[in-house]
């Protein structure tokens, strides 16, 4: 499983895409900086995306991605949809205040309602799906709005978990996965511990307790990488996260756009 950062930011930027990550070419999760990474080739290569919650710096390239696809099944270049999923309140809200026929074209009718540009696919938490041949968990994860993590995991039994953004408070999860790539945030430095607990992000000094949770439970802790960074703090948070490895005595960083992480 190859797994690539094509947005590691909460800001945009020519130096940072917002958050998105890329499975084997084909299976997004979050899409905030989905399109502005991929060539339009490298788009029709994905086939499904993954949705933690509804913040806009998470789903911004839903549309984008989802119009480039209304235009090559209208024009009878494929005839593949492309799949999203997400919880019932995500999907509910793309419906509402994006693909509305106002801000965007509804793509689920689009180009035709036989043959649509995108797909909405509702997910049950803690229910293993199959979505394109991975096995896929949605866990829910504490935020500002309802959220989700998601635990996927290959055919041949390597998973990764991708917190999507989330505050204290995940030892709820660590129980019903077993990764060994743990993708979460950390918006914030320490010095904003508070403030960022309250609206529901991590930073390094958040983060550390919820890793020995882990360690606790499962007698091991998985790779680390952290994104949704905030573009001022990150010299800080990079300094803070090196001090977390440190003490922890495990492989923890900073995400970066075009990063690649094998597992």
């Amino acid at each position: 499983m190859e797994v690539q950062v094509l947005g590691a930011h909460n800001c945009e930027s020519t130096e940072g895409r917002l958050t998105s990550l890329l499975i084997d070419q084909v299976l997004a999760l979050d899409a905030g900086g989905l399109t502005s990474s991929l060539s339009l080739s490298a788009q029709a290569k994905v086939s499904a995306i993954l949705l933690t919650h509804y913040h806009f710096d998470h789903i911004k390239d839903v549309a984008l991605i989802g119009y480039y696809n209304g235009l090559v099944i209208g024009s009878g270049l494929d005839n593949k949809t492309k799949m999203v999923y997400s919880t019932a309140e995500v999907l509910d809200a793309l419906s509402a205040h994006i693909l509305n026929d106002k801000i965007f074209p509804d793509f689920t009718r689009w180009p035709s309602k036989e043959l649509a540009a995108v797909k909405f696919c509702p997910v049950e938490l803690y229910h293993p799906q199959t979505i394109e041949g991975y096995r896929v968990v949605a866990i829910p994860v504490k935020h500002s709005v309802p959220t989700v993590g998601f635990e996927v995991t290959s055919g041949d039994g390597k998973a990764i978990f991708y917190t999507g953004d989330t505050g204290p408070g995940l030892s709820h999860c660590w129980g019903h996965i077993s990764p060994q790539l743990l993708i979460t945030e950390a918006t914030g430095s320490n010095r904003f511990s508070k403030k960022t607990a309250e609206v529901g992000h991590l930073t390094p000094q958040l983060l550390k307790q919820e890793l020995i949770e882990f360690r606790q439970l499962k007698g091991y802790l998985p790779k680390v990488v952290l994104i949704h960074i905030s573009p001022p703090l990150e010299v800080v948070i990079k300094e803070e996260v090196a001090q977390l490895a440190e003490e922890l005595g495990s492989e923890i960083s900073l995400g970066y756009e075009g990063m690649k992480i094998s597992i």
